[in-house]
């Protein structure tokens, strides 16, 4: 399995270490779409950022 993510919420105020996250996730602007593996590091990098960006299985 697999987990798409989508980033819908601008990263411009947010705290350091959560746009590092997001950008090591791929996402750089909203809109942005990329798909990651179902394990425990991805989990924990988009728990860093839930409260911007929606997820789904792919």
């Amino acid at each position: 399995m697999a987990k798409q993510i989508k980033l819908v919420k601008s990263l411009i105020s947010c705290k350091k270490n959560q746009i590092e996250t997001a950008h090591s996730l791929g996402l750089r602007k909203i809109g942005d779409i990329t798909n990651q593996p179902d394990n425990s590091q991805t989990m924990g990098k988009i728990k860093t950022i839930s409260h911007l960006v929606e997820v789904k299985e792919v």
